[in-house]
């Protein structure tokens, strides 16, 4: 099913909620973009190509637009949609249709710009991937918050889920159901695997304020070392290291430093769920379930939930109240301050090379 916005007799009012003691909805909110200019350069995880990428502001009502700026690339342009997802093994990949130009591994930023609140930018890459940095969304949060965010004046809206939707793959799904809590995205996630090291873990979490970055975007992609050669062979994993990944050994992890979170393998999954279902193309209102489920089940599950216009509908973002004093310290900020000269990370990784940043 080709989706691309839903269709204007779809959207309807908020309910009213009643204030929980954690946050609070406090009116509609609006649509973000970044305030400057930023970029980083670093290497692709499955390429090994050197890739400069660069986030640009967009104008109200953009969403989030890839665009590759090499030769190769041609110029090509791609919104970041799920029904433009092409390949999903071990990487969430991007194609324009026209073209068949591509883009990978974009999982990272979109969930770095979901969890700090960006709906408008557009994502320059010099190459066929987004570079993979340290191997978690640390880095493009970094970005993000260098940048800076800027309210726009429409309001923001989101996808609420209205009735249980659910893909599977033998003892593996990913589901969509009714927010547990008002107009709140949250998700419960369980990974299994055969090595000990990372054998069962789950974890619950809430799209709270500020809840991304502190919560998940610091936890690093994960691979296996007897799976390494084989990855290669069929053209992944090429740029991989112990910089930009935790590697796997049976019980052991080999990287020197060790893990930044006794729970960082599905802490990092769930950075990839809110990654791959932000190319929704708007914020869900829903809470996400799922067992051993990756890229894949996580495309399929947005096909799914886009099949059935019973199961959806589209709906004025709240504000959560903390949100709402930044969107007014911002007000007052963009009264007095010029917008800020274009920034570089001008480093493969924050983890493993010297940052600097140059106006």
């Amino acid at each position: 099913m080709n989706w691309t916005s839903p269709a204007p007799d779809r959207l309807a009012p908020i309910a009213a909620s009643a204030a929980l003691p954690s946050y609070a909805l406090a009116g509609a909110a609006r649509q973000h973009t970044l305030r400057s200019v930023i970029g980083c350069e670093g290497v692709g995880l499955h390429s090994g190509l050197r890739v400069a990428l660069t986030l640009r502001p967009a104008e109200p009502g953009a969403g989030i637009i890839f665009r590759r700026t090499d030769a190769a690339g041609a110029g090509a342009a791609m919104p970041a949609r799920h029904d433009h997802v092409v390949d999903t093994r071990l990487c969430t990949v991007l194609a324009d249709p026209a073209s068949g130009v591509r883009i990978g591994t974009v999982e990272h930023i979109m969930a770095a710009l979901a969890g700090q609140g960006i709906d408008n930018a557009v994502i320059e890459v010099s190459g066929p991937e987004v570079p993979i940095m340290d191997g978690s969304a640390a880095d493009f949060v970094f970005l993000i918050d260098a940048a800076g965010r800027v309210a726009q004046a429409p309001v923001r809206r989101a996808i609420e889920v209205l009735a249980p939707v659910r893909v599977a793959d033998g003892d593996a799904f990913a589901e969509l159901l009714p927010a547990r809590e008002p107009d709140l995205f949250s998700l419960d996630l369980e990974i299994d695997f055969a090595a000990a090291a990372v054998a069962r873990q789950e974890r619950r979490f809430r799209m709270l304020p500020g809840a991304f970055a502190a919560e998940l975007s610091r936890a690093r992609t994960f691979g296996f070392a007897e799976e390494v050669e084989k990855l290669r062979a069929l053209g992944l994993a090429r740029g991989g290291s112990f910089e930009n990944a935790i590697v796997v050994s049976g019980a052991r992890i080999l990287n020197r430093e060790g893990l930044r979170f006794a729970d960082e393998f599905v802490r990092h999954k769930m950075l990839d769920v809110v990654g791959d279902l932000a190319l929704a193309g708007m914020p869900l209102a829903a809470h996400f379930h799922g067992r051993k489920c990756g890229h894949r089940l996580n495309n399929q599950l947005l096909h799914a939930l886009f099949a059935r216009p019973e199961a959806w509908r589209v709906i004025e973002a709240p504000q959560l109240a903390a949100a709402e004093a930044e969107d007014r310290a911002e007000d007052r900020a963009e009264e007095r301050i010029e917008p800020a000269p274009a920034l570089r990370l001008a480093a493969g990784s924050a983890a493993s090379e010297s940052v600097v940043l140059r106006a």
